[in-house]
Protein backbone atom coordinates (compact mmCIF):
# COMPACT_ATOMS: atom_id res chain seq x y z
CA UNK A 1 0.00 0.00 0.00
CA UNK A 2 1.50 3.44 -0.63
CA UNK A 3 1.22 6.48 1.44
CA UNK A 4 0.93 9.08 -1.79
CA UNK A 5 -1.40 11.76 -0.93
CA UNK A 6 -3.07 10.61 1.94
CA UNK A 7 -5.66 13.86 2.34
CA UNK A 8 -7.58 13.04 -0.82
CA UNK A 9 -7.42 9.39 0.33
CA UNK A 10 -9.01 10.40 3.05
CA UNK A 11 -12.06 12.57 1.23
CA UNK A 12 -12.11 9.26 -0.89
CA UNK A 13 -12.59 7.16 1.83
CA UNK A 14 -15.15 9.69 3.39
CA UNK A 15 -17.21 9.52 0.06
CA UNK A 16 -17.08 5.42 0.27
CA UNK A 17 -18.72 5.78 3.27
CA UNK A 18 -21.12 8.22 2.50
CA UNK A 19 -22.21 5.84 -0.51
CA UNK A 20 -22.72 2.96 1.35
CA UNK A 21 -24.07 4.73 4.20
CA UNK A 22 -26.88 5.55 1.41
CA UNK A 23 -27.04 2.57 -0.80
CA UNK A 24 -25.89 0.00 1.75
CA UNK A 25 -28.53 -0.58 3.98
CA UNK A 26 -30.59 -1.09 1.50
CA UNK A 27 -28.48 -3.91 -0.13
CA UNK A 28 -27.91 -5.46 2.76
CA UNK A 29 -31.97 -5.75 4.01
CA UNK A 30 -32.40 -7.18 0.25
CA UNK A 31 -29.98 -10.09 1.00
CA UNK A 32 -31.23 -10.81 4.20
CA UNK A 33 -34.79 -11.16 2.60
CA UNK A 34 -33.99 -12.85 -0.02
CA UNK A 35 -31.66 -15.55 2.36
CA UNK A 36 -35.61 -15.62 4.38
CA UNK A 37 -37.67 -16.07 1.39
CA UNK A 38 -34.97 -18.77 -0.03
CA UNK A 39 -35.80 -20.58 3.26
CA UNK A 40 -39.13 -19.97 3.80
CA UNK A 41 -39.83 -21.51 -0.09
CA UNK A 42 -37.74 -24.32 0.36
CA UNK A 43 -40.71 -26.67 0.96
CA UNK A 44 -43.16 -25.45 -1.55
CA UNK A 45 -41.35 -27.79 -4.49
CA UNK A 46 -37.93 -26.21 -3.87
CA UNK A 47 -38.42 -23.10 -5.09
CA UNK A 48 -35.97 -22.14 -2.50
CA UNK A 49 -33.04 -23.34 -3.72
CA UNK A 50 -33.24 -20.88 -6.94
CA UNK A 51 -33.31 -17.98 -4.35
CA UNK A 52 -31.05 -19.35 -2.44
CA UNK A 53 -28.23 -20.01 -5.34
CA UNK A 54 -29.16 -16.70 -6.63
CA UNK A 55 -27.89 -14.99 -3.77
CA UNK A 56 -24.46 -17.14 -3.73
CA UNK A 57 -23.69 -15.69 -7.26
CA UNK A 58 -24.84 -12.43 -5.66
CA UNK A 59 -22.65 -12.58 -2.94
CA UNK A 60 -19.49 -13.47 -4.52
CA UNK A 61 -20.35 -10.54 -7.21
CA UNK A 62 -20.59 -8.27 -3.75
CA UNK A 63 -17.40 -9.45 -1.95
CA UNK A 64 -15.56 -9.20 -5.80
CA UNK A 65 -16.40 -5.71 -5.48
CA UNK A 66 -15.83 -5.35 -2.37
CA UNK A 67 -11.79 -6.87 -2.84
CA UNK A 68 -11.90 -4.40 -6.09
CA UNK A 69 -12.98 -1.56 -3.82
CA UNK A 70 -10.47 -1.57 -1.65
CA UNK A 71 -7.78 -2.70 -3.38
CA UNK A 72 -8.01 0.43 -5.68
CA UNK A 73 -8.96 2.91 -2.81
CA UNK A 74 -5.46 1.60 -0.78
CA UNK A 75 -3.51 0.11 -3.42
CA UNK A 76 -3.15 -2.90 -1.80
CA UNK A 77 -2.24 -5.79 -4.04
CA UNK A 78 -5.43 -8.33 -3.49
CA UNK A 79 -5.61 -11.01 -6.13
CA UNK A 80 -9.52 -10.44 -7.48
CA UNK A 81 -11.17 -13.03 -6.03
CA UNK A 82 -12.12 -15.66 -8.89
CA UNK A 83 -15.09 -17.99 -9.27
CA UNK A 84 -14.57 -21.86 -8.24
CA UNK A 85 -14.57 -23.69 -11.34
CA UNK A 86 -16.11 -27.21 -12.24
CA UNK A 87 -13.16 -29.74 -11.84
CA UNK A 88 -15.98 -32.12 -13.46
CA UNK A 89 -18.05 -31.81 -15.83
CA UNK A 90 -22.44 -32.20 -15.60
CA UNK A 91 -24.70 -30.96 -12.37
CA UNK A 92 -22.24 -33.18 -10.27
CA UNK A 93 -19.33 -30.98 -10.50
CA UNK A 94 -21.23 -27.39 -10.91
CA UNK A 95 -22.77 -28.62 -7.64
CA UNK A 96 -19.36 -29.10 -6.41
CA UNK A 97 -18.18 -26.30 -7.34
CA UNK A 98 -20.88 -23.91 -5.98
CA UNK A 99 -20.34 -25.85 -2.51
CA UNK A 100 -16.66 -25.14 -2.61
CA UNK A 101 -17.36 -21.82 -3.48
CA UNK A 102 -19.78 -21.48 -0.46
CA UNK A 103 -16.52 -22.52 1.60
CA UNK A 104 -14.42 -19.72 0.49
CA UNK A 105 -13.23 -17.83 2.96
CA UNK A 106 -11.89 -14.55 1.28
CA UNK A 107 -16.07 -13.96 0.05
CA UNK A 108 -16.93 -14.45 3.61
CA UNK A 109 -14.39 -11.86 4.84
CA UNK A 110 -14.83 -9.64 1.95
CA UNK A 111 -18.67 -9.68 2.88
CA UNK A 112 -18.13 -9.11 6.35
CA UNK A 113 -15.87 -6.07 4.88
CA UNK A 114 -18.72 -4.52 3.64
CA UNK A 115 -21.51 -5.27 5.99
CA UNK A 116 -18.61 -3.36 8.67
CA UNK A 117 -18.04 -0.61 5.52
CA UNK A 118 -21.51 -0.08 5.77
CA UNK A 119 -22.18 0.22 9.34
CA UNK A 120 -19.49 3.01 9.43
CA UNK A 121 -21.29 4.67 6.09
CA UNK A 122 -24.54 4.90 8.29
CA UNK A 123 -22.58 6.76 11.14
CA UNK A 124 -20.51 9.15 8.88
CA UNK A 125 -24.32 9.84 6.93
CA UNK A 126 -25.21 10.79 10.73
CA UNK A 127 -22.20 12.98 11.59
CA UNK A 128 -22.43 14.48 8.13
CA UNK A 129 -26.10 15.73 9.41
CA UNK A 130 -24.95 16.79 12.06
CA UNK A 131 -21.94 19.15 10.53
CA UNK A 132 -24.78 20.75 8.30
CA UNK A 133 -27.16 21.18 11.30
CA UNK A 134 -24.56 23.43 12.74
CA UNK A 135 -23.39 24.68 9.96
CA UNK A 136 -26.89 26.20 9.50
CA UNK A 137 -26.72 27.10 13.32
CA UNK A 138 -23.42 28.81 12.79
CA UNK A 139 -24.91 31.26 10.22
CA UNK A 140 -28.93 32.01 11.47
CA UNK A 141 -28.01 31.26 15.06
CA UNK A 142 -31.41 32.90 16.31
CA UNK A 143 -33.62 31.81 13.34
CA UNK A 144 -32.64 28.02 12.72
CA UNK A 145 -34.19 25.60 14.68
CA UNK A 146 -32.95 21.89 14.77
CA UNK A 147 -32.04 19.55 17.29
CA UNK A 148 -28.94 21.05 18.17
CA UNK A 149 -31.18 24.11 19.99
CA UNK A 150 -32.94 21.76 22.11
CA UNK A 151 -29.90 21.07 24.27
CA UNK A 152 -30.03 24.67 24.59
CA UNK A 153 -30.53 26.28 28.06
CA UNK A 154 -33.76 28.18 28.09
CA UNK A 155 -32.94 32.18 27.43
CA UNK A 156 -29.95 31.12 26.16
CA UNK A 157 -28.64 33.61 23.65
CA UNK A 158 -26.97 33.87 20.72
CA UNK A 159 -23.38 33.38 21.63
CA UNK A 160 -24.33 30.22 23.37
CA UNK A 161 -25.81 29.19 19.98
CA UNK A 162 -22.50 29.61 17.93
CA UNK A 163 -20.65 27.79 20.80
CA UNK A 164 -22.41 25.01 20.34
CA UNK A 165 -22.59 25.43 16.15
CA UNK A 166 -18.87 25.62 16.23
CA UNK A 167 -18.52 22.59 19.00
CA UNK A 168 -20.68 20.61 16.88
CA UNK A 169 -18.57 21.47 13.83
CA UNK A 170 -15.75 20.74 14.85
CA UNK A 171 -17.05 17.19 16.88
CA UNK A 172 -18.52 16.38 13.76
CA UNK A 173 -15.15 16.70 11.44
CA UNK A 174 -13.34 14.27 13.94
CA UNK A 175 -15.51 11.87 14.04
CA UNK A 176 -15.80 11.90 10.16
CA UNK A 177 -11.70 11.72 10.18
CA UNK A 178 -12.16 8.79 12.37
CA UNK A 179 -14.54 7.06 10.74
CA UNK A 180 -12.57 7.42 7.81
CA UNK A 181 -9.36 6.05 9.63
CA UNK A 182 -10.93 3.48 11.18
CA UNK A 183 -12.75 1.93 8.01
CA UNK A 184 -8.99 1.97 6.56
CA UNK A 185 -7.47 0.02 9.50
CA UNK A 186 -10.27 -2.32 9.34
CA UNK A 187 -10.57 -2.76 5.25
CA UNK A 188 -6.48 -3.24 4.91
CA UNK A 189 -6.50 -5.49 7.95
CA UNK A 190 -9.04 -7.74 6.58
CA UNK A 191 -8.10 -7.63 2.80
CA UNK A 192 -4.77 -7.05 3.35
CA UNK A 193 -4.31 -9.86 5.13
CA UNK A 194 -6.28 -12.28 2.38
CA UNK A 195 -3.45 -10.91 0.16
CA UNK A 196 -0.40 -11.65 2.61
CA UNK A 197 -2.01 -15.17 2.53
CA UNK A 198 -2.23 -15.41 -1.06
CA UNK A 199 1.23 -14.44 -1.50
CA UNK A 200 1.81 -16.97 0.99
CA UNK A 201 0.29 -19.59 -0.22
CA UNK A 202 1.92 -18.72 -3.65
CA UNK A 203 5.26 -18.96 -1.98
CA UNK A 204 4.45 -22.42 -0.36
CA UNK A 205 2.50 -23.39 -3.98
CA UNK A 206 6.11 -22.27 -5.84
CA UNK A 207 8.74 -24.15 -3.76
CA UNK A 208 6.09 -27.43 -3.57
CA UNK A 209 6.80 -26.72 -7.60
CA UNK A 210 10.48 -25.88 -7.37
CA UNK A 211 11.10 -29.23 -4.98
CA UNK A 212 9.07 -31.96 -7.41
CA UNK A 213 10.71 -30.22 -10.48
CA UNK A 214 14.42 -30.42 -9.20
CA UNK A 215 13.50 -34.37 -7.85
CA UNK A 216 11.95 -35.07 -11.31
CA UNK A 217 14.59 -32.83 -13.31
CA UNK A 218 17.34 -35.19 -11.31
CA UNK A 219 15.44 -38.40 -11.74
CA UNK A 220 15.40 -37.31 -15.67
CA UNK A 221 18.97 -37.12 -15.70
CA UNK A 222 19.76 -40.40 -14.11
CA UNK A 223 17.95 -42.05 -16.58
CA UNK A 224 19.44 -39.89 -19.38
CA UNK A 225 22.90 -40.93 -18.07
CA UNK A 226 22.11 -44.98 -17.52
CA UNK A 227 20.88 -44.67 -21.34
CA UNK A 228 23.74 -42.94 -23.08
CA UNK A 229 26.49 -45.37 -20.64
CA UNK A 230 24.32 -48.23 -21.42
CA UNK A 231 23.43 -47.52 -25.26
CA UNK A 232 27.03 -46.05 -25.71
CA UNK A 233 29.77 -46.01 -24.15
CA UNK A 234 29.19 -49.49 -22.43
CA UNK A 235 29.02 -51.12 -25.76
CA UNK A 236 31.91 -49.54 -27.86
CA UNK A 237 34.14 -50.42 -24.33
CA UNK A 238 32.98 -54.14 -24.38
CA UNK A 239 34.01 -54.02 -28.62
CA UNK A 240 37.14 -52.56 -27.44
CA UNK A 241 37.34 -55.42 -24.83
CA UNK A 242 36.72 -58.37 -27.52
CA UNK A 243 39.15 -56.60 -30.16
CA UNK A 244 42.14 -56.45 -27.61
CA UNK A 245 41.37 -60.47 -27.11
CA UNK A 246 41.30 -61.12 -30.52
CA UNK A 247 45.08 -59.33 -30.80
CA UNK A 248 46.10 -60.98 -27.96
CA UNK A 249 45.31 -64.34 -29.52
CA UNK A 250 46.69 -63.52 -32.78
CA UNK A 251 49.91 -61.75 -31.53
CA UNK A 252 52.14 -64.38 -32.09
CA UNK A 253 50.44 -65.93 -35.05
CA UNK A 254 49.78 -63.36 -36.99
CA UNK A 255 51.35 -59.86 -36.14
CA UNK A 256 49.98 -57.84 -38.88
CA UNK A 257 46.25 -58.54 -38.21
CA UNK A 258 47.19 -57.97 -34.37
CA UNK A 259 48.36 -54.49 -35.19
CA UNK A 260 45.45 -53.70 -37.02
CA UNK A 261 42.98 -54.87 -34.39
CA UNK A 262 45.20 -53.14 -31.72
CA UNK A 263 44.76 -49.93 -34.04
CA UNK A 264 40.93 -50.60 -34.58
CA UNK A 265 40.89 -50.86 -30.48
CA UNK A 266 42.92 -47.70 -30.50
CA UNK A 267 40.13 -46.22 -32.63
CA UNK A 268 36.96 -47.10 -30.49
CA UNK A 269 38.71 -46.17 -27.21
CA UNK A 270 39.42 -42.56 -28.25
CA UNK A 271 35.69 -42.63 -29.84
CA UNK A 272 34.76 -43.36 -25.95
CA UNK A 273 36.72 -40.99 -24.85
CA UNK A 274 34.91 -38.39 -26.51
CA UNK A 275 31.46 -40.13 -25.42
CA UNK A 276 32.23 -39.74 -22.22
CA UNK A 277 33.42 -36.15 -22.50
CA UNK A 278 30.04 -35.20 -24.03
CA UNK A 279 28.31 -37.35 -21.33
CA UNK A 280 30.53 -35.36 -18.90
CA UNK A 281 29.66 -32.26 -20.84
CA UNK A 282 25.93 -32.70 -20.20
CA UNK A 283 25.84 -33.06 -16.66
CA UNK A 284 28.36 -30.55 -15.79
CA UNK A 285 29.86 -27.58 -18.13
CA UNK A 286 33.13 -26.21 -17.17
CA UNK A 287 33.66 -23.58 -19.40
CA UNK A 288 29.67 -21.91 -17.85
CA UNK A 289 31.78 -22.30 -14.60
CA UNK A 290 35.01 -20.76 -16.15
CA UNK A 291 33.85 -18.10 -18.98
CA UNK A 292 30.13 -17.48 -18.08
CA UNK A 293 27.18 -18.22 -19.92
CA UNK A 294 28.24 -16.09 -23.41
CA UNK A 295 31.25 -18.32 -23.98
CA UNK A 296 29.37 -21.73 -22.68
CA UNK A 297 26.83 -20.96 -25.64
CA UNK A 298 29.53 -19.92 -28.27
CA UNK A 299 31.29 -23.32 -27.56
CA UNK A 300 27.60 -25.05 -28.04
CA UNK A 301 27.01 -23.16 -31.27
CA UNK A 302 30.12 -24.21 -32.53
CA UNK A 303 29.91 -27.88 -31.77
CA UNK A 304 26.26 -27.77 -33.17
CA UNK A 305 25.46 -29.75 -36.15
CA UNK A 306 23.53 -27.24 -38.19
CA UNK A 307 24.27 -23.66 -38.23
CA UNK A 308 23.49 -21.45 -34.95
CA UNK A 309 22.80 -17.47 -35.51
CA UNK A 310 23.32 -16.84 -31.57
CA UNK A 311 22.81 -13.09 -30.04
CA UNK A 312 23.44 -12.92 -26.68
CA UNK A 313 23.49 -9.72 -24.76
CA UNK A 314 24.62 -9.68 -21.15
CA UNK A 315 26.49 -6.97 -19.34
CA UNK A 316 27.63 -9.86 -16.96
CA UNK A 317 27.51 -12.82 -14.76
CA UNK A 318 24.33 -13.82 -13.41
CA UNK A 319 23.55 -16.57 -10.41
CA UNK A 320 25.00 -19.88 -11.26
CA UNK A 321 21.49 -21.46 -11.10
CA UNK A 322 20.46 -19.35 -13.81
CA UNK A 323 22.91 -19.75 -16.08
CA UNK A 324 22.96 -23.42 -15.55
CA UNK A 325 19.33 -23.62 -16.44
CA UNK A 326 19.30 -21.24 -20.11
CA UNK A 327 22.76 -23.47 -20.65
CA UNK A 328 21.01 -26.75 -20.41
CA UNK A 329 17.81 -25.38 -22.21
CA UNK A 330 19.47 -24.02 -25.05
CA UNK A 331 22.07 -27.49 -25.50
CA UNK A 332 19.10 -29.90 -25.47
CA UNK A 333 17.24 -27.62 -27.73
CA UNK A 334 20.12 -27.91 -30.28
CA UNK A 335 20.39 -31.64 -29.60
CA UNK A 336 16.70 -32.03 -30.38
CA UNK A 337 16.78 -29.91 -33.36
CA UNK A 338 19.59 -31.51 -35.17
CA UNK A 339 18.18 -35.00 -34.66
CA UNK A 340 14.55 -34.94 -34.92
CA UNK A 341 13.15 -31.21 -36.61
CA UNK A 342 15.39 -31.68 -39.67
CA UNK A 343 15.92 -28.06 -39.71
CA UNK A 344 18.57 -26.21 -41.45
CA UNK A 345 18.91 -23.21 -39.33
CA UNK A 346 18.22 -22.26 -35.37
CA UNK A 347 18.03 -19.12 -33.63
CA UNK A 348 19.30 -18.38 -29.95
CA UNK A 349 18.68 -15.03 -28.10
CA UNK A 350 19.76 -14.42 -24.50
CA UNK A 351 18.61 -11.62 -22.88
CA UNK A 352 18.94 -10.01 -18.77
CA UNK A 353 15.15 -8.33 -18.44
CA UNK A 354 13.40 -6.51 -15.61
CA UNK A 355 10.16 -7.98 -14.43
CA UNK A 356 7.66 -5.74 -13.07
CA UNK A 357 8.30 -4.78 -9.64
CA UNK A 358 6.64 -6.57 -6.69
CA UNK A 359 5.33 -4.65 -3.96
CA UNK A 360 7.01 -6.10 -1.25
CA UNK A 361 10.10 -7.44 -2.56
CA UNK A 362 11.20 -4.93 -5.52
CA UNK A 363 12.19 -4.77 -8.79
CA UNK A 364 13.53 -8.50 -9.96
CA UNK A 365 15.06 -9.31 -12.58
CA UNK A 366 15.02 -12.93 -15.07
CA UNK A 367 17.32 -14.41 -17.88
CA UNK A 368 15.33 -14.44 -20.87
CA UNK A 369 16.15 -17.56 -23.50
CA UNK A 370 14.48 -17.68 -26.75
CA UNK A 371 15.55 -21.02 -29.28
CA UNK A 372 13.96 -21.66 -32.57
CA UNK A 373 14.69 -23.84 -35.56
CA UNK A 374 12.88 -23.89 -38.95
CA UNK A 375 12.37 -27.88 -38.62
CA UNK A 376 9.12 -29.68 -39.24
CA UNK A 377 7.64 -29.03 -35.89
CA UNK A 378 5.66 -31.84 -33.56
CA UNK A 379 7.62 -31.80 -30.50
CA UNK A 380 6.14 -32.98 -27.82
CA UNK A 381 6.49 -33.54 -24.00
CA UNK A 382 7.29 -36.93 -23.38
CA UNK A 383 7.50 -38.33 -19.72
CA UNK A 384 11.33 -38.90 -19.55
CA UNK A 385 12.21 -37.19 -22.40
CA UNK A 386 14.67 -34.60 -22.89
CA UNK A 387 11.74 -31.62 -23.16
CA UNK A 388 10.22 -33.57 -19.98
CA UNK A 389 13.82 -32.85 -18.29
CA UNK A 390 14.21 -29.38 -19.44
CA UNK A 391 11.24 -28.29 -18.12
CA UNK A 392 11.28 -29.86 -14.89
CA UNK A 393 15.12 -28.47 -14.91
CA UNK A 394 13.66 -24.61 -15.31
CA UNK A 395 10.94 -25.07 -13.05
CA UNK A 396 13.40 -26.59 -10.34
CA UNK A 397 15.56 -22.84 -10.99
CA UNK A 398 11.96 -21.38 -10.20
CA UNK A 399 11.60 -20.15 -13.71
CA UNK A 400 8.71 -20.19 -16.50
CA UNK A 401 9.15 -22.25 -20.04
CA UNK A 402 7.00 -22.50 -22.67
CA UNK A 403 7.40 -24.88 -26.24
CA UNK A 404 5.73 -24.20 -29.41
CA UNK A 405 6.11 -26.52 -31.63
CA UNK A 406 2.99 -26.79 -34.20
CA UNK A 407 2.73 -29.70 -37.30
CA UNK A 408 5.23 -28.18 -39.83
CA UNK A 409 6.93 -25.64 -37.66
CA UNK A 410 8.77 -24.20 -36.77
CA UNK A 411 9.55 -25.21 -32.70
CA UNK A 412 10.28 -22.29 -30.41
CA UNK A 413 11.41 -23.40 -27.10
CA UNK A 414 11.05 -19.82 -24.60
CA UNK A 415 12.07 -19.71 -21.06
CA UNK A 416 12.35 -17.10 -17.96
CA UNK A 417 14.69 -17.78 -15.51
CA UNK A 418 14.87 -15.43 -12.03
CA UNK A 419 18.37 -14.59 -11.08
CA UNK A 420 20.25 -11.78 -9.20
CA UNK A 421 22.78 -10.08 -11.69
Amino acid sequence: MTTSAPPLRLVATVLHLAVYGTIGIGILSAFFALLATGIGLLPVLGFGLVILVGLVYALYGLAWFEIARVNGLYRLDAAPLAMRRPVQRGFAGWLKSLLAQLKNGRMWWAAASFALSVLLGALLVGTVQTLLDSLVLLITPGAATNWLTLILPAGSDGSSSVLLAIGGAVLSLGLMVGLALLHRVIATAIIGSQAREERLEAQVQQSSQQRAGAVRAADVERIRIERDLHDGVQPRLVSVGMTLGLAQQQIDQDPRAAKELIAEAHTSTKAAITELRQLARGIHASVLDDRGLDAALSALAGRSHIPVALDVRLTGRVDRDAESAVYFVVAESLTNAAKHSRASECRVAVRLRDTDPDPAEGPARVLWARVEDNGIGGAQVQPGGGLDGLTNRVLAAGGTIRIESPQGGPTAVEVSVPCAS
